[in-house]
């Protein structure tokens, strides 16, 4: 290599080295600013401790048949125990494979955002949340901050979600999460969802209809089983061989699955 080659790669790499630097640096900033609340106060001990998922009041005749409901939010909570463990292995399969080795973000996960959907514009990586940071997604929204509404947002959500990582078990955290997830048409909740859907209690759901119920996280429209069983029975398949991948299910239970319709009772 001649020596002008030699100084031209030297210069180029001090360049690059300058460029990562500054990144590093207005990252580190950023983080900073977000920490200490100049976008906004974060959600502290007291806050995280005291969530509370609004329920739907339900009326029911002398007969005790449910005749109504008045609500806000169309949600019936559950506890742990009514969650079959096949729409917990669905939902990890689908969303956050690593949950339970994280602290509440997944450096991997950013990492292959940065790698993939930044760098080589391929977005079919997903976005990098964890179900923790989903979770705080759900529980307190997003607020507009101009160009850095994204990057903000994110910070925020890592932050809180360590936060909350400290304060609930991986089961109390799953199950936030599962009561707090809105399914569109006005539902919320992973009890409701099952009611709409299967006309059935949650802990009736068969590992199937779990899967079209967490593919519906992803786009509440485009995979309603409903409004769009085509979409929504791709996509049912897809999550069932998501959970072979994870050793979850065996390839020959999820190729039986694979061929079943949708089985909606709406």
């Amino acid at each position: 290599m001649k020596l002008k080659q030699i100084k031209l790669l030297k210069r180029i790499l001090k360049y690059i080295g300058w460029l990562l630097s500054l990144i590093i640096f207005l990252v580190g900033l950023l983080f900073m600013l977000v920490y200490f609340g100049a976008f906004g106060r974060l959600p502290d001990k007291n806050d995280l401790t005291s969530i509370i998922n609004e329920e739907a009041s339900l009326v029911f005749s002398a007969d005790n048949v449910l005749i109504g409901k008045f609500f806000a939010q169309n949600r019936t909570n559950i506890a742990w125990d009514e969650v079959p463990e096949h729409l917990v292995n669905a939902l990890i399969a689908t969303e956050d494979r690593r949950f339970f080795s994280h602290k509440g973000y997944d450096a991997k996960s950013y990492l292959r955002v940065f790698l993939k959907s930044i760098l080589i514009g391929d977005r079919s990586g997903g976005g990098g949340s964890t179900l923790t940071q989903q979770l705080i997604k759900n529980l307190y929204g997003r607020n507009e901050s101009g160009l850095f509404s994204l990057p903000v947002s994110k910070i925020k959500e890592a932050i809180v979600a360590s936060r909350m990582e400290a304060l609930y078990s991986k089961e109390e955290l799953l199950l936030l999460y599962l009561n707090s997830v809105p399914f569109g048409e006005d539902v919320y909740g992973v009890e409701t969802a099952a009611h709409r859907f299967f006309n059935k209690s949650t802990n009736e759901l068969k590992v199937e209809e779990a899967a079209v119920l967490i593919g519906m996280l992803k786009a509440n429209t485009h995979f309603n089983p409903r409004l769009n069983p085509v979409n929504s029975l791709g996509r049912r398949n897809l999550i069932l061989s998501l959970m072979v991948k994870e050793h979850f299910l065996l390839a020959e239970e999820a190729d039986s699955l694979q061929k079943l319709p949708l089985g909606l009772d709406y």
